[in-house]
């Protein structure tokens, strides 16, 4: 006999929406980087670190930094805080993202000392706790804050003190923010000295350096001497967009590609990340939104 011919359930008029799917990701997970010279898989801890991209136009630092967000925005314990210049790097998750910031230097400067506020917050917790960092387990998420690109805020958009005010709040969160759930993950196309200084450079536990157009600018990436010993992203080939050398603090650089997403591919992702986050209930938090 079929137990649902006699079983009268309740209804459920107020029932939640919840979202038909499997355990996602968790930015506690590493993250799927593409793969290294020898076609092994790389993957990429993210948690309690934060990375660097540079390299010339066209040298595919997009891939890189999309699969990072890619991976955060199917992470229900991720925030996403995105600042891009020309809007169209990372616009095509705009909707799957808490806060999204195109060329407004003042919205910029506001979103990152909201992000700093919340992170002194969590050092009182932390605090009065008796705890150095942060786990899987604690109620609040974590943020992820992509930059696309460093320069536009900290040497094109808006005058000098403006410039200056965005380039010590970003170096303060890259400095501090890991321990509290806070990852940065910034790229740039002018891998300079003046975008992009040893004391800035030197906070960020991954380095990736794609192609560069001399070995100065590759050095300024992944540190300097390394193209001394043998690497620099100048000897890439400029028509393999995405392939780098990967260092991470205290190691050397390895030969990576990263995986490369279609916009269409982006899209698909972005649009199931959107919907999985809304129809959750994952709205975005009020310390985040107010920044907006």
């Amino acid at each position: 006999m079929d137990l649902t011919d006699t079983i009268e359930l309740p209804p459920q008029p107020d029932a939640p929406q919840t979202v038909p799917v499997g355990a996602g990701l968790s930015i506690f997970d590493p993250v799927f980087l593409g793969i290294d010279e020898f076609g092994h898989p790389a993957y990429l801890p993210m948690i309690y670190r934060n990375i660097l991209i540079g390299g010339e136009p066209g040298a595919g630092k997009s891939s890189l930094l999309n699969t990072i967000v890619g991976h955060a925005a199917l992470c229900p314990d991720v925030r996403l805080c995105l600042l891009d210049g020309k809007q169209v790097e990372l616009g095509l998750w705009k909707d799957a993202a808490d806060v999204f910031v195109g060329p407004d230097m003042d919205h910029a400067i506001r979103t990152l000392r909201r992000v700093q506020t919340v992170m002194d917050n969590r050092y009182s917790f932390l605090l009065a706790r008796r705890r150095r960092k942060i786990g899987p387990n604690d109620l609040f998420g974590q943020i992820l804050v992509a930059c696309d690109e460093i320069a536009y805020f900290s040497a094109t958009a808006g005058d000098k003190k403006d410039q200056d005010l965005f380039a010590a709040l970003l170096r303060d969160i890259v400095a501090r923010g890991r321990a509290v759930g806070i990852i940065v993950a910034a790229a740039t196309q002018r891998p300079s000295s003046d975008i992009i200084p040893p004391s800035l450079r030197d906070l960020f536990a991954w380095r990736f350096a794609g192609r560069c157009t001399n070995d100065v600018s590759s050095d300024i990436v992944l540190g300097h001497g390394w193209y001394a010993r043998g690497f620099s992203s100048n000897s890439i080939d400029p028509n393999n967009q995405g392939e780098g050398y990967l260092i991470a603090e205290g190691g050397i650089p390895n030969r990576v590609k990263a995986a490369y997403m279609t916009d269409a591919d982006i899209i698909r992702v972005a649009d199931y990340a959107t919907w999985t986050r809304r129809r959750s209930g994952l709205a975005a938090p009020a310390d985040l939104r107010t920044a907006a």
